[in-house]
């Protein structure tokens, strides 16, 4: 049996939304799949040069740990692993992994599991569902785990708005991102989130796009990640004075993900060239909602 598994990138926290928005996006890892006498990995794209091709390798690891929780044969496959997602990014990559050697064992084993087993299986590996939960549904989805359960509510993006992802040429580690943020924070600041977080929602539902760029504000992270990712601040004010709707740190970064209605291609060459004359490398991409999520299909 050959199967092709799909599963889209994600941008989470967006602004105010920490460990708790998330959103799939039309930028994808699949996993080219068949059985074989022994467990092979290629890997092609993103992180052909840096990821495990042993049994060290995410998707392996996944994909037998599901195996034997659900109690069905770990069957060695050779899987080619296209990877369109970067690296350390804040794009889910990891996300993608998870979810896509989850699905290729029950799919090999043919059996269906509903999204919170899926996601008990996934939280093994990644503790933070606001990568895994859209990247499985597809959507805009909230997020919020209790006793390690992941309660969720999915709305569709609005299709007026692009989204643009740039993309500097360095890595920020979700750990390293994580040390650099307060133990506490004052009544203030969680009150000014709050209001924020919500204010986003309600936008999106209503399509009042213009209240975005307050609706994206944060005082839990964004102020001291910003600090590891160079550059955010200016692009920011540059991609605002271009017209954008939101500008906000994609999960820890490095990468920068804007809302916008218009130029959102000036925007994102002017933001390359910012980090060009910073001497830093980068690039962008123009995507849309994905509203499937992962999927997978016979080959």
């Amino acid at each position: 049996m050959a199967i092709k598994v799909e599963v889209p990138a994600s941008t989470s926290n967006l602004g105010a939304g920490f460990d708790t928005f998330g959103l799939a996006l039309t930028l994808y890892n699949t996993f080219e799949v068949e059985e074989n006498n022994q467990f092979e990995v290629e890997i092609i794209g993103e992180g052909a040069d840096k990821l495990s091709k042993g049994d060290d390798n995410l998707f392996l690891k996944v994909y037998k740990r599901t195996c034997q929780e659900l109690g069905i044969p770990c069957k060695p496959i050779r899987v080619v692993q296209k990877n369109n997602v970067p690296l350390g990014r804040g794009l889910g990559s990891s996300a993608t992994a998870i979810l896509g050697g989850i699905i290729t064992a029950t799919a090999l084993g043919g059996i269906n599991l509903t999204t919170d087993e899926v996601l008990k299986i996934a939280f093994n590996f990644e503790s933070h569902p606001d990568n895994l939960v859209p990247a499985l549904v597809g959507g805009f989805v909230t997020c919020a785990v209790d006793r390690d359960k992941v309660y969720f509510e999915r709305i569709e993006f609005p299709k007026e708005l692009q989204i643009l992802v740039l993309i500097p040429e360095f890595e920020i580690l979700t750990e390293e991102a994580r040390k650099v943020l307060p133990k506490e924070v004052s009544l203030k600041d969680a009150v000014f989130n709050i209001q924020r977080a919500t204010l986003l929602i309600s936008a999106l539902v209503n399509r009042d796009f213009d209240l975005l760029r307050v609706a994206v504000e944060d005082r839990l992270h964004q102020p001291f990640r910003g600090k590891l990712l160079k550059g955010f601040d200016t692009f920011k004010e540059l991609a605002y004075s271009f017209g954008a709707d939101a500008v906000f740190i994609s999960g820890s970064g490095s990468t920068i993900g804007v809302f916008t209605r218009k130029n959102a291609d000036q925007i994102g060459e002017e933001g390359v060239r910012l980090y060009r004359e910073m001497g830093i490398s980068a690039k962008y991409l123009v995507l849309e909602a994905d509203e499937k999520g992962a999927r997978w299909s016979r080959v």
